[in-house]
């Protein structure tokens, strides 16, 4: 780059060379905070794992990384769009793969960049470092060298050998054409193929589709020297050479006449328009070039309505990216062991990512496209690259393939509990949330969603009727819910869910009484209560909720939490014998899971509500399938300060001792005693409190919510709830930033909750 860098240049030099240089770092797994872990993770204690390892191979994959990690190695010979610059040069594409395996599948990826030509060197160097990987991911190496080195390196190691330009970009067209061939109603063995490109991806995917069906003969490849024939002798090789056909065609423009799909690997602008106008019917354009395709969709849509149109960009339709495939593919193939990647595997990956497109879209697919679900059609032949699904459709796959074609050496037991530990990965609520949407499955429990018309609570909807998890109620403008339904592409909202139309309902006049009759001598007129019934949703949902006519309800993604609390508290009430409500808010990290309490209700609690709450709360967390370790938390440790805050906590222990003497609680401590056992153990040794505490109530809402904002921003963790305790029948309030996954989260709490007060019949009813 010998010029001034642009702006966006600056940008992504900057994004690169910002502190610590570069997409990665290595960090330990294991403690090495003393003497004891040093000599377990280094000398003396590490020569054990190692003699383990020296008998039996196998157990590298229980004692080391080795089984997730994977080596993304080049020799910067055909560098993205760049060339040959070198394998110098080429470390921020492999650092960048590498990133990528680690975001998309939890998989470690180490870049290594081979300064070597040759090809057998290059694959002395590669096959020299088995012992290091579980996997090799071959990049960016030009043809036809990266298929002499891939057979090579296949022959000679028992890891499994991908090189994704190939392989990768083979199994993602696959499946377009799959999805493809279905709504053009064609059948793969069938339809004619042509090729502009002739480079490894190009050979690839036709081998690849071959063994799905196509039919060889029906295939005619192109390069820059024209049709690749019988008896042409320029610009050949053994791979190329098994495409060659008989034929008089010579050049593009007449082999493409009479086409069913263009595969376009090559340059921008090679497939002219006229050349499009002469395919068959209901033909499949995929111009692949980057950044620039061999014909643009515009042109194609203008000139054949009719076509279907991929391109590797992510400004159109049905983008070609491998970020699609090998995360996943790997992710399978390492947790089997497996010794290889054979064909079967690559069909396995191929049918997972062309099911996937045909299921109904998620809100992460709905975000990834600007906010508009896309739904099976022309224009979503292949599942979006942030689709988190894609990781529990294709790692089983490929993993079950494996398994079949006998290169597994780790087979997989139990393939439930696998695909569990893929969802964790994707939704870190799948574990604790496991348990209670175990409970709510097959419930008819009424759920009322007061902000029914958000495209959140849509989604969260349709999922609980897919998962039949309950009978959900939607407020909101039929014609606006109906609109957005369709615009979000779901398929039983608004059908299959009841709507209570603040609009047009025939309970308005009955809701108006109920809610007058309720809170009439609290300074609210008769006309006061027409207009708030009409316009508060949330008092909608309370009241269906106090009328029987719902189970439970959940508000809150839309206007503040206390707006939701004052609704609830006026129509709903609290629970015989509670004082206050309160909210508990849980946060799944990668390492722990904690409760919080109380983080959105109570702004100042007295020892008597501290201690009121911490009971309900105790339950709520044994309602997940965990034994509540409560900590009433202050900056005091034990008596340390005679702080106001301090002096409640201690006397809510008190109280606890009376109220729940079973209960295991300690405290008042600080927030480090609370996680930290060591030192906890060395101010109070007789801690009633054992292990990590699980359960963290707060002396005020201060502390609470800022210690819940902060941890969730500086962990990441995921936020579950909050969930409303003390309330006299089953609401929640979630907050404004919830998800239509945190949606259906709280929906099954919802769900459980009417379950446990008794509020569901056998037909689902109060």
């Amino acid at each position: 780059m010998t010029d001034e860098p642009t702006a966006g240049e600056d940008a992504a030099l900057a994004y690169h060379k910002l502190n610590p240089p570069g997409k990665l770092e290595i960090r330990a797994t294991k403690p090495l905070s003393t003497q004891r872990d040093l000599s377990l993770a280094y000398s003396p204690g590490v020569a054990v794992p190692c003699l383990k390892i020296a008998e039996d191979p196998l157990a590298a994959y229980d004692y080391t990384a080795r089984g997730n990690v994977v080596a993304v190695i080049s020799n910067g010979t055909a560098v993205l769009g760049l060339g040959a610059i070198g394998a110098l040069a080429s470390k921020p594409v492999m650092e960048g793969k590498a990133v990528l395996f680690k975001k998309f599948a939890n998989v470690d990826g180490i870049d290594i960049e081979v300064d070597e030509t040759d090809i057998d060197k290059f694959v002395d160097v590669v096959a020299a470092l088995e012992p290091s990987f579980g996997g090799i991911n071959l990049e960016d190496i030009r043809g036809p060298d990266c298929f002499a080195i891939e057979e090579k390196l296949k022959a000679r190691m028992a890891i499994p050998v991908f090189h994704d330009d190939q392989h990768g970009t083979a199994i993602i067209v696959s499946a377009a054409i799959r999805n493809g061939l279905l709504i053009q109603n064609k059948s793969l063995g069938d339809v004619k193929i042509v090729t502009a490109g002739a480079g490894a991806a190009a050979l690839s995917c036709l081998n690849l589709l071959v063994s799905l069906g196509a039919n060889p003969e029906n295939i005619i490849v192109t390069d820059i020297d024209g049709v690749v024939h019988s008896g042409r002798n320029t610009s050949m090789d053994p791979w190329k050479a098994k495409f060659a056909r008989d034929t008089p065609l010579r050049t593009l423009g007449e082999a493409i006449e009479g086409a069913d799909i263009f595969l376009g690997l090559s340059a921008a602008g090679v497939l002219k328009p006229e050349m499009v106008a002469s395919m068959a019917p209901n033909p499949m354009v995929l111009a692949l070039a980057n950044p620039n395709p061999e014909i643009m969709p515009e042109i194609v849509a203008e000139l054949r309505p009719d076509a279907l149109m991929c391109t590797g960009r992510s400004d159109y339709p049905n983008q070609v990216n491998n970020v699609l495939c090998f995360p996943y593919l790997f992710r399978g193939a390492l947790d089997v062991g497996a010794t290889g990647i054979d064909e079967s595997m690559k069909k396995a990956a191929v049918e997972a990512i062309a099911s996937l497109a045909r299921e109904r879209p998620t809100e992460e697919v709905a975000h990834a496209y600007g906010g508009i679900a896309k739904t099976f059609g022309p224009d979503y032949l292949i599942p979006a690259p942030f689709d988190p699904r894609l990781i529990l459709r294709i790692a089983p796959a490929v993993a079950q393939a494996a398994e079949k074609a006998g290169l597994a050496r780790r087979p997989i037991a139990d393939m439930d509990a696998y695909v569990d530990t893929l969802n964790r990965f994707v939704f870190r609520s799948g574990s604790i949330m496991k348990p209670v949407f175990s409970k709510a499955a097959g419930s008819q429990c009424r759920v009322v969603y007061a902000e029914g018309e958000d495209e959140r609570v849509l989604r969260a909807a349709e999922i609980a009727l897919e998962e039949g998890l309950c009978s959900p109620i939607l407020i909101g403008r039929r014609r606006v819910v109906e609109h957005r339904a369709k615009r979000a592409g779901l398929k039983r909202v608004p059908d299959a869910v009841e709507i209570i139309d603040p609009e047009d309902d025939p309970r308005y006049r009955e809701y108006v009484d109920t809610y007058f009759g309720l809170v009439g001598r609290r300074g609210i007129t008769p006309e006061a209560a027409r207009t708030v019934v009409r316009t508060n949703a949330t008092v909608i949902a309370a009241l269906a909720v106090k009328r029987g006519e719902a189970d439970a309800m959940l508000c809150g993604v839309e206007s503040p939490f206390s707006q939701h609390v004052r609704a609830v508290r006026d129509v709903i009430g609290t629970a015989e014998g509670v004082t206050e409500l309160a909210a508990l808010s849980l946060l799944l990290g990668d390492r722990s899971t904690l409760f919080l309490l109380d983080t959105q209700v109570c702004t100042e609690p007295t020892a008597e509500q501290i201690a009121e709450m911490t009971v309900q709360a105790a339950d709520q967390v044994a309602a997940f399938g965990i034994t509540p370790k409560v900590a009433l938390l202050a900056a005091s440790r034990f008596g340390s300060r005679e702080t106001e805050s301090a002096q409640r906590m201690r006397a809510a222990l008190a109280r606890l001792g009376e109220m729940a003497p079973d209960l295991m609680v300690d405290g008042e401590m600080t927030g480090e005693d609370a996680l930290n056992e060591v030192v906890r153990q060395r101010a109070m040794p007789d801690s009633a409190l054992q292990g990590e505490a699980n359960l963290l109530v707060f002396p005020n809402i201060d502390a609470a919510h800022i210690a819940m904002t902060l941890l969730k921003e500086v962990t990441g963790a995921l936020h579950v709830g909050p969930m409303l305790l003390g309330t006299a029948l089953p609401a929640h309030i979630v907050t404004q930033s919830a998800t239509a996954r945190g949606v259906l989260n709280m929906t099954a709490i919802a769900v459980v909750d009417a379950q446990s007060r008794g509020r569901i019949s056998a037909q689902g009813g109060a």
